[in-house]
């Protein structure tokens, strides 16, 4: 199950991390994961003394981001023109510039991803079956290129892919670190109609709309 945080800015919210990581060394468990990297893309500087757990975790996730980011760091904090305050990261090691192209900051495939691919492959030998045209309500991840890439256009382009079948619905810019954010963003197919992977390789991730888009995941797949 999902663990939510919210105003990790502030004394309370690191108060709730404190808590969780009682007994834990990570916040999924024994190892790092993408979810350590969003909350402490989330939290603002080294929780204090006070916070004997959270102040450990922290040091080791800086720690091993270090490692991955090899580049000399000077410290960057983010102004108070910030849109939330959750979103004001203090950069520990900032990849070098040659590095960039083979950097990933979206960490590797998550059970629910692993998840999602399954339902799809599933659904693919299902169509060979003569039956009623479903449905099916599908969770997208969309990465940007970087924390320069404009995610109001980037939701532009999403959005501007228009066919029958298709209903784009709920979305928000989820923080992963670094300055970058991804956007997530419902929609509903009707499966006769479209195939999610078409959607994503001939659509979303080709041009024009690879000039913001890097990739597109799926990460949860539901049948309507």
């Amino acid at each position: 199950m999902a663990v939510t945080f919210s105003d990790l800015h502030t004394e309370e919210g690191v108060k709730s991390v404190e808590e969780h990581l009682a007994g834990k060394t990570y916040i999924s468990g024994d190892q790092l994961s993408v979810d350590d990297v969003k909350v402490y893309a989330a939290v603002l500087e080294k929780p204090g003394d006070s916070f004997p757990n959270a102040s450990k975790w922290y040091e080791s996730v800086a720690s091993q981001l270090a490692k991955s980011f090899p580049g000399k760091a000077v410290g960057v904090r983010i102004g108070a023109g910030a849109a939330a305050p959750a979103e004001a990261v203090q950069t520990e090691a900032p990849a070098s510039a040659e590095d960039d192209d083979d950097m990933d900051l979206f960490g590797d495939e998550t059970e629910e991803e692993k998840k999602a691919n399954e339902e799809r492959e599933a659904a693919k030998k299902d169509t060979k079956k003569p039956k009623e045209s479903g449905k099916s309500s599908i969770l997208m991840e969309v990465k940007p290129w970087d924390d320069e890439t404009d995610m109001k256009k980037l939701e532009e382009c999403v959005r501007s892919v228009d066919m029958p079948g298709l209903l784009w619905g709920a979305s928000k810019l989820v923080p992963v670190g670094y300055g970058i954010k991804k956007l997530t963003i419902m929609l509903t197919i009707v499966d006769d109609l479209v195939s999610p992977d078409n959607l994503i390789e001939d659509f979303l991730t080709s041009e024009p709309n690879n000039e913001y888009i890097q990739s597109v995941d799926i990460v949860a797949f539901n049948k309507i």
